[in-house]
């Protein structure tokens, strides 16, 4: 792409071109199209972002032209009438798709002459362009002015929680919440075995201990599911989702066993096959749980990435997770983005993508990700959308009484817009019609008359831009008038260098490399004169007509060249390099004379790229980056630098500045603590950009901890002095690798360590003190940030031994009667305080405590008394006194070892009577160490002998077993009862209880059948027989029959 500006002026033959004030000025430039796709997009701007389409009136005046031979633009901006306020820095900038080119030029105006100077940077081409990429475009912070967010808080760490406990008590409202935080993926079929647990379980006698009502387990862990039945030798199945576990080697990870009373099912490795229903059934009876399997935390893989995009593309943030279908929750904190219909969320194994399919400046902000293990956010940053410019208008020429059309074209067909004509607002009439028809815009002139012409500009609304066309009127009296100059037949030689386009200082070209440098050099003469031209101190040529004294490399290959023409002599560079600065010298001769000319070409470019771009410091969200100027500045002065930061493992880049910097120290700032960053460096001088310097390597912003809290001192001694502490309240991404300990002398500067590793525990104890000196301590947190601010006591510490009181602090559930069963092992701790070392005494029921029975283990705050299986002799009372010196403590606590009762004594059968039977017993001679809770009475019939219970739990020493089978012998037992259980052996009743025959029996059996009945008696002696009768009743009535019954002989059926 190559521009040309030229700046043309009334005034020949000055060295620096003066126009007075009150004069017009033109500025053109070309841009050769051959190579872009589309039309560029042109804009005059002053000072820095002031659009100069927006002052398009009858002071200022654009125009455009299209040579479609050439495919050459031609732009063109009239100063009408200047004035001393348009002086100022001038810069005119061209865009095409991805690539766009600048140059800067200045005007001057001075005051008291009333003269314009036009100097300053003027140069023949434009830098080489750049492929701005996705990245191209406007730089546009404003969000960088946003005011930082608060900072949260570090979470604390949460204790391990039950999720089925936590479901239990929840409220309906909160449980989709609770399955998105620990995991769940079947919340409903979760929520039916938790509807069937509440369910009240009945009384069991098979369990002495059921399963637990539930279990939870994370995925690959150990799970062990146990009950304890009451008979040991009873054999149990285990049920899956009711389906039998049977053992075998396929199915290895479970294991059942059976110690005693209890049973297990061993789940070695969890998994969410495992997430089931389980069941231990005894013979009818049965126990339940469920088991709930956690998965491991979902974390984020890949990080969001920050998006700048204009109103109305397309934003898809992406992030990647460590499982396929987990659950990811997008919201916006601020705008609440989830609930807006306009967002579409995508799932595509472990990518979720979040889309915006138009963009607008409400959607700027920042966006969240979180999953129930990890969380990641991207900034959207969203500008105005630029209208670019389809049609330009087109200059006219049309004679009296023809119709003159300006149309134009715009890329947005919402757009509307204005014409003016020299400034002034073109009101529609007859004659005048202005339409808007989709991206067309057209102003219709009917009947053109003189008072037509002029400059006509259409503006589109809200828009920084203006379209401008000229209508030439062409009247009768327009002649073409040919102006003939007088030449003489003899003039010496003359060079007429034109130094107002290309040159900042006299007899000096500067030319962007790569671009072509076109120098026309007119010269006078008569005859014509020959034209040699040479570079640096090489020696003259011989004298032939346009000689070019150059090295053979560049005439091979026409990069360098003159071409001739009428009174002009063309110096023409292709792709200028930065060999090809120096001093030229043009000399001209002819029969009358010599001229000579020396020139020199100044080649710039952009300048190299800066050089070892590194971080050399971090904090929680910015970071301090610092490099080298590049080694060639590209022949112009760095005017500074711009910046680009991207996540490690992202494609995209995002501009830090908009104004160049001009500092090689920067602190970049707003990025996320935990993230790995990378930063590059771009070199700006006058002529443009650089190429951007290597990446720095990946930094992470992160920040010491804050200071821990509540430092305290919880012992002091002679020589030591015990320091606890709580963690930092903040800790942020580079966690907490552990603390270090500090002391000095009061009055003193010079902190000593303490401790030589990192103690990561949130207490210490420093040694080695002086007695009786004051001591001033410190802690600090330290992670891979470095050290947080140090945790200060307020006053220094006296290092002396403090005396206090002995006290037994008696935990409550020992105050009371302490039971354990035979066999159970005992384990009893009970702290206590005091200064200096208590001596710590056991006695039971007053005497000394036998070691080979009872074990006792003292420390500094507690003694342990230890039974490893207990026996009814240990049963008694046991008191500990704590001693100091003269000073002492007591504590007393009454144990009682128990086991099942013996039988009762002495069960007798006191009476018998109809179908009754009453019992008597003695309590039992051993009660097991406890009192006797009740009796448990069974029945059995001499014949089967088959035992059955009359009674459970009754509390008295008699009872009365009725419903007895007439004719019938029946024995008794009796089982005592207490804490333990039923005694291991009943009593039996010496006497039996006999229940005599009286009378007769009749049984009637009744079968209906249809409409009719049959009865049926069985007769059992001669004497049942009689007159019987048979009594139907219903809701409509009643009816009776009769039969008399004799009996003779042997019993029969009738």
């Amino acid at each position: 792409m190559i521009f040309e500006l030229r700046v043309w002026k009334p005034f020949k033959h000055i060295d620096c071109p003066l126009c007075m004030a009150g004069t017009d000025v033109t500025f053109i430039a070309r841009v050769d199209s051959t190579t872009l796709a589309r039309k560029p997009t042109m804009k005059w701007l002053k000072g820095k972002w002031l659009d100069l389409a927006s002052k398009a009136g009858k002071h200022m005046q654009f125009k455009e032209t299209y040579d479609r031979n050439t495919k050459i633009y031609t732009y063109e901006m009239k100063i009408i009438k200047v004035v001393p306020g348009d002086a100022g820095g001038y810069r005119c900038e061209v865009t095409a798709k991805d690539k766009c080119d600048s140059t800067t030029f200045e005007i001057s105006v001075e005051g008291e002459r009333n003269q314009m100077l036009l100097r300053g940077v003027m140069y023949v081409c434009f830098h080489t362009c750049r492929d701005a990429g996705e990245d191209e475009g406007d730089l546009d912070f404003s969000a960088l002015l946003k005011a930082t967010k608060k900072r949260k808080k570090p979470e604390e760490e949460k204790p391990q929680i039950d999720v089925w406990e936590l479901l239990k008590n929840a409220h309906p409202s909160e449980y989709e919440k609770i399955a998105f935080e620990y995991g769940i993926t079947d919340l409903r079929g979760m929520l039916k075995r938790l509807k069937k647990m509440t369910v009240e379980p009945k009384h069991s006698e098979a369990f002495l201990k059921k399963l637990e009502s539930c279990y939870s387990v994370e995925k690959g862990k150990k799970i062990v599911l146990t009950c304890e039945v009451v008979d040991p030798d009873v054999q149990v199945k285990w049920l899956k989702n009711g389906q039998e576990i049977k053992p075998s080697s396929l199915i290895s990870e479970y294991i059942m066993e059976a110690n005693g009373n209890i049973r297990t099912l061993t789940i070695n490795k969890a998994s969410l096959a495992d997430d089931a229903a389980y069941e231990c059934v005894v013979g009818e009876d049965k126990c339940f749980t469920e088991v709930f399997v956690k998965e491991p935390p979902v974390t984020i893989t890949k990080l969001m990435d920050d998006y700048h995009v204009v109103v109305g593309e397309r934003v898809e943030f992406e992030i990647e997770v460590s499982e396929e279908g987990a659950h990811v929750m997008w919201s916006d904190q601020e705008l609440h983005k989830e609930k807006d219909t306009k967002y579409r969320f995508k799932k595509d194994g472990k990518k979720h993508t979040l889309i915006i399919q138009e963009a607008t400046l409400e959607d700027i902000g920042m966006y969240h990700a979180w999953t129930n293990g990890g969380h990641t956010k991207g900034e959207l940053e969203v500008e105005e959308k630029q209208l670019e410019v389809l049609q330009d208008i087109a200059d006219l020429t049309v004679k009296a009484t023809d119709q003159a059309v300006f149309k134009c074209e715009v890329s947005d067909d919402k757009v509307t817009g204005k014409w003016y004509k020299d400034g002034v607002e073109v009101l529609p009439s007859d004659r005048i019609k202005m339409t808007h028809i989709g991206r067309f815009h057209r102003l219709t002139i009917d009947n053109v008359k003189p008072e037509d012409a002029g400059d006509y500009t259409f503006v589109p609304d809200g828009y920084a831009l203006s379209l401008s066309a000229k209508l030439n009127f062409l009247g009768e009296e327009d002649r073409v008038i040919t102006k003939i100059d007088y030449v003489p037949r003899q003039d010496p030689p003359k060079i007429h260098l034109d130094t107002t386009g290309n040159m900042v200082s006299q007899n000096t070209i500067i030319v962007v490399a790569g671009n072509k440098l076109r120098l026309d050099v007119e010269i006078t003469g008569e005859p014509a004169p020959t034209v040699v031209w040479s570079k640096g101190d090489q020696a003259d040529p011989p004298p032939c007509r346009d000689v070019w004294n150059i090295s053979k490399k560049h005439i091979s290959t026409g990069r360098v060249r003159v071409e001739s023409r009428k009174d002009l002599s063309c110096f023409v560079i292709e792709g200028a390099e930065r060999d090809d600065e120096g001093n030229y010298t043009i000399c001209v001769t002819n029969p009358a004379g010599e001229d000579k000319a020396v020139l020199f070409i100044k080649i710039v470019d952009v300048p190299d790229p800066p050089e070892h771009v590194k971080c050399t410091s971090v904090g929680e969200d910015c970071a301090t980056v610092i490099w080298e100027p590049p080694k060639f500045d590209g022949g112009a002065p760095i005017k500074g630098y711009l910046m680009e930061r991207k996540k490690k493992g992202s494609s995209r880049w995002t501009k830090l500045n908009f104004d160049v910097y001009e500092s090689t120290t920067y602190e970049a700032k707003r990025m996320i603590e935990g993230v790995l960053y990378e930063m590059r460096v771009f070199a700006v001088n006058s002529i443009g950009l650089s190429p951007p310097s290597l990446s720095s390597k990946p930094f992470m912003p992160i920040a010491p901890t804050s200071e821990p809290t509540r430092l305290t001192v919880h012992d002091v001694t002679d020589s030591t002095c015990v320091l606890k502490w709580l963690a930092p309240e903040k800790i942020g991404a580079g966690g907490l690798d552990g603390y270090v300990i500090e002391y000095c002398k009061e009055g003193d500067t010079e902190w000593v360590v303490a401790n030589q590793d990192l103690c990561e525990k949130q207490g210490f104890t420093v040694r080695g003190l002086p007695v009786g000196e004051k001591i001033n301590f410190r802690v600090v947190a330290v992670n891979i940030a470095g050290r947080s601010p140090p945790a200060t006591l307020q006053q220094p510490v006296t290092i002396r031994e403090i005396m206090e009181h002995p006290k037994i602090r008696l935990p409550r559930d020992l105050r009371t009667k302490y039971i354990r069963k035979v066999g159970e092992k005992i384990n009893l701790t009970i702290p206590f305080q005091g200064k200096p070392r208590p001596v710590a005494t056991w006695y039971k029921d007053g005497q000394p405590i036998d070691p080979k029975m009872v074990n006792v283990r003292n420390s500094n705050v507690d003694s342990i008394l230890f039974i490893r299986s207990a026996e009814r002799e240990h049963s008694g009372k046991y008191e500990l006194v704590l001693q100091i010196e003269n000073m002492e403590d007591r504590a007393t606590i009454e144990i009682r070892i128990v086991e099942k009762p013996g039988p009762p004594a002495r069960v007798k059968v006191t009476d018998v009577w109809g179908f009754n039977a009453a019992l008597e017993w003695d309590p039992p001679t051993d009660d097991g160490n406890c009192e006797i809770t009740g009796y448990t009475i069974q029945k059995a019939d001499m014949k089967t002998k088959e035992w059955f219970t009359v009674y459970e739990h009754n509390r008295r020493t008699n009872c009365t077993a009725s419903d007895l089978i007439m004719g019938n012998e029946y024995m008794f037992r009796v089982y005592s009862e207490n804490l333990c259980g039923l005694s291991e052996e009943p009593r039996n009743s010496k006497e039996t209880a006999v229940i005599a025959k009286t009378g007769w029996r009749l049984c009637v059996n009744i079968s209906p059948m249809k409409q009719k009945y049959n009865i049926k008696m069985e007769i059992f002696f001669t004497f049942d027989g009689g007159k019987y009768s048979c009594l139907a009743v219903n809701e409509l009535g009643q009816d009776e029959v009769e039969c008399k019954l004799d009996v003779r002989g042997k019993s029969k059926v009738v």
